[in-house]
């Protein structure tokens, strides 16, 4: 539920506005539902229940991973860019391995993980820089931050 949350609270602060971040925002929270229905369900409680949040993980997530390559804001550091956009490939490259049970010698379980725990990493790295990002330090940021202060007297 936190990635959820997450998704629904970043707002401005990561995304970029418009379809792109709309759609890849949807499909993040689409992969926090699956989250909770595979914690729900384990494979060995309700072996269905579990693939469909599986399936939601790593179809909605890593897709959802993908565009969020293209819909941060500019304000995330270059590191944080292009690591999602490098996770956003390795995690859907995973999910068609472990579609296709190429698993590589990881077992069924392994290429599960593979394919899913790259989205946790992202998440986790994403409300961590949220929390300790500084100020915008930008002229014209400085100057817009002005603007919007009320006049002392």
């Amino acid at each position: 539920m936190l990635l959820v949350v997450g998704v629904a609270l970043a707002g401005g602060v990561v995304w970029r506005r418009g379809p792109l971040a709309a759609g890849s925002r949807l499909l993040l929270a689409g992969a926090g539902v699956g989250f909770v229905l595979v914690g729900l369900a384990p494979a060995d409680v309700n072996e269905n229940q579990h693939v469909l949040g599986a399936l939601l993980i790593m179809g909605t997530g890593n897709i959802g991973l993908l565009l969020a390559a293209f819909s941060l804001t500019d304000r995330p550091a270059g590191p944080l860019h292009w690591g999602t956009g490098l996770l956003g490939g390795a995690v859907i490259a995973a999910f068609g391995l472990f579609l296709t049970e190429h698993h590589l010698g990881l077992g069924m379980g392994g290429m599960e993980r593979v394919a899913v725990f790259p989205l946790l990493v992202w998440a986790l790295a994403v409300g961590v820089h949220g929390l300790v990002r500084r100020p915008d330090r930008r002229p014209e940021a400085k100057s817009a931050q002005r603007l919007a202060q009320p006049l002392r007297r």
